[in-house]
């Protein structure tokens, strides 16, 4: 099948036109046995084992050099790394492709996908040297998503790799790591001296304040970690003096940097985004979309358009329901939230979204919520304090993770998770999709205005993502993007000045795509579910949910455009 342009014009119809080539008639068996066939390793060509070789010595290339924790960043450093890369690009090159598989050739444009997203960071991004965020180091949370959200110094310190109370292994361990942070921090204010882009340092001294904070928690004994298996704390019993030194060290190292960022920062003048044509070529050549900046600023306004007046005739439709009575009983909201969760999971197993695995439903319920005091509540916990479905359905990101530990990809390079924010449509995109996808089959039948909580979410996305792509464009600031989402998130929720807006737009002005990619990836999960029953109308199949989503599952978290072509008669080119 010709794919359709997704020009500007097609951008409003989100590219989901029906191709008007009939796809040929199949047997649902040969049909299955086919698509099985296209992503089994273990039926690839001989020479799929120079891809995972070639992927295997890509992966530790990509690692800094490091001594004693202390990676180097240095101009120096990374030049001479910039000098190697073409090497590898070469390896990829000269790998004959000739007769491989679906599969095998996904696999192929991953890897290239990360040899481009490398190349991007030396051109254009340069974390190293142009974002104070880069060099946090220290984390308590998982991130809900295969790979932390942003570029990041490696090696990062998370705190939840490591059981408590701490083994006489672990506590050597973690305190030689915090006891890297001062030389780290030393290192990157060298790194950074010629760092001019203004949003990242106005907003940089943030996630230093976030780091003081959780090494003052944990050297307290206070810090509650956020793990695939639900709220874990730090026990520091028995923690030794010299991992409390360490700790101590690392947050006054912490502290100190975060004023040296906040008294630079009045010097910045340069450039926050990277612009129009470099967003453009991260867009198609990292994250695998058909979007460029101009169809994504249409795709995120008519969603904004779309979630705001069905808000309104949603609550039209609700106006003689009784509201949501507000659950203000900590222990009473906590049991209504794991009862929900549970509903939730029971919801999607029978609706065939996901298998009744006990690893699964854990996952979920691990995540279903605790009850938060009005004075600290932020735009999602106001959403929360009401019904914690939305925020749930979003939490299918664990079911995920939970699959990438318990049942890994066959795939060695889809097992792992991709760099350089490649998952971001997929993950954020389809949890995202979940809210609104489980509505529609009828999640919330029995409460009306839980209908109106996602729809609101919704809004919010699509605010914060169009507000990103002015700041990439460099048309807006990060206090105007945090305006402009604050004013367009229903009922005053999201507070423009708060920590969660400040951290996001910083987030999506880091990391090019990040913003839009909740509804980007939203819009590709639609078009793929055209695309599939359009094939299977014609192919005289029954188009059956749970079915497609096994195999959305089983694709892996990888770009959307690649789990089309690997479900669908969509071909796999690759260019050299």
């Amino acid at each position: 099948m010709k794919r359709i342009a997704c020009s500007i014009a097609l951008a409003l119809a989100a590219c989901v036109a029906p191709t008007v080539a009939a796809a040929a008639a199949a047997p649902p068996v040969a049909f299955e046995q086919a698509a099985a066939a296209a992503s089994n390793p273990a039926a690839y060509p001989a020479n799929y084992a120079e891809l995972t070789a070639l992927f295997a010595d890509w992966r530790q290339f990509l690692e800094p050099v490091t001594r004693d924790f202390k990676p180097d960043y240095s101009p120096a450093a990374m030049a001479a790394k910039q000098a190697e890369l073409p090497k590898y690009v070469a390896r990829l090159h000269a790998i004959d492709t000739s007769g491989w598989p679906k599969g095998a050739l996904i696999d192929y444009k991953l890897v290239q996908a990360e040899m481009n997203g490398l190349d991007f960071d030396f051109r254009v991004l340069m974390p190293w040297a142009r974002d104070p965020s880069f060099y946090q180091a220290v984390f308590s949370d998982w991130s809900d998503v295969p790979a932390r959200e942003g570029p990041n110094a490696q090696p990062v310190i998370n705190l939840y790799d490591f059981k408590y109370p701490l083994s006489a292994a672990d506590d050597k361990k973690l305190t030689a790591m915090l006891a890297a942070v001062p030389a780290n921090l030393q290192a990157a204010k060298l790194n950074l001296k010629d760092g001019n882009a203004k949003g990242l340092w106005e907003f940089g001294d943030r996630a230093f304040k976030e780091q003081s904070a959780t090494l003052e928690s944990l050297a307290a004994g206070k810090l509650v970690m956020r793990t695939l298996d639900g709220e874990v704390p730090a026990n520091m019993q028995g923690a030794s003096s010299r991992l409390k030194a360490a700790i101590r060290k690392a947050k006054a190292a912490t502290d100190e940097f975060a004023a040296w960022v906040a008294a630079e920062a009045p010097k910045k003048n340069g450039p926050t985004g990277v612009g129009k044509e470099n967003y453009n070529w991260f867009a198609k050549n990292v994250q695998l979309i058909p979007y460029d900046w101009d169809a994504q600023v249409l795709l995120m306004q008519r969603e904004l358009d779309r979630n705001l007046s069905s808000l309104r005739l949603e609550e039209l439709r609700n106006r003689d329901v009784p509201p949501i009575r507000e659950i203000t009983d900590p222990a009473a909201y906590d049991k209504m939230a794991q009862e929900k969760a549970a509903y939730l999971f029971d919801f999607m197993v029978k609706a065939g979204f996901v298998d009744d695995k006990p690893e699964l439903r854990a996952a979920l319920m691990a995540q279903a919520g605790v009850y938060t005091p009005p004075e600290q509540r932020n735009f999602f916990t106001f959403m929360t304090a009401l019904d914690p479905l939305p925020l749930q359905s979003h939490s299918t990101h664990w079911i995920d993770l939970a699959r990438m530990k318990y049942e890994p990809n066959a795939s060695p390079i889809r097992r792992v998770p991709s760099l350089f924010n490649i998952h971001d449509t997929r993950s954020e995109g389809f949890a995202t999709a979940m809210e609104e996808v489980l509505m529609q089959v009828g999640l919330y039948d029995n409460v009306p205005h839980g209908r109106e909580l996602v729809w609101i979410a919704a809004a919010n996305r699509a605010a914060r993502g169009l507000a990103s792509l002015y700041v990439q464009s460099n048309e807006w600031d990060l206090d105007r993007a945090g305006k402009f989402q604050g004013d367009w998130t229903p009922r005053h929720w999201s507070d423009a000045k708060g920590q969660l807006v400040g951290f996001e737009q910083l987030l999506y002005a880091r990391q090019p795509g990040y913003g839009p990619s909740y509804i980007v990836g939203k819009m590709q999960l639609d078009h793929l579910i055209a695309r599939v029953q359009f094939d299977d109308d014609q192919a005289g199949r029954p188009f059956v949910m749970g079915d497609l989503m096994k195999r959305v599952w089983n694709a892996g978290v990888i770009p959307v455009a690649l789990i089309e072509a690997e479900l669908t008669d969509e071909p796999v080119t690759v260019t050299k």
